[in-house]
């Protein structure tokens, strides 16, 4: 089931943010870090389940949005998630967004 918090691109801006919009709300994220066109934070959970499970959360997020992270699991309890607006080349408010509602999932 979908997290009735979740986001819809088609309420999000689709168009780029700039360098300064993009330091902004970074600060406003726990833990994430900028990488050329796109944002990603690691997590480090109990164990292999508890990744998973982080992970299927994303993914019910993600799913409720439209709008889907790269997903890395690594390790045997290491979530690393990347986000970008690849249809527009870099990073929107979407991303953004949808950072901010993973971060309330953990």
């Amino acid at each position: 089931m979908v997290d009735s918090r979740a986001i819809s691109l088609s309420s999000q801006q689709m168009s780029l943010l700039t360098d300064a919009e993009i330091d902004q709300r970074l600060v406003e994220l726990v833990d994430w870090q900028r990488s050329d066109d796109s944002i990603a934070r690691e997590w480090k959970l109990a164990d292999f389940a508890a990744a998973i499970a982080f992970v299927n959360r994303v993914a019910e997020l993600a799913e409720g949005a439209n709008h889907h992270p790269d997903i890395l699991v690594h390790g045997w309890n290491k979530v690393r998630l990347t986000l970008s607006t690849h249809s527009e080349g870099g990073l929107t408010d979407a991303d953004f967004a949808l950072a901010g509602e993973i971060d309330g999932l953990s």
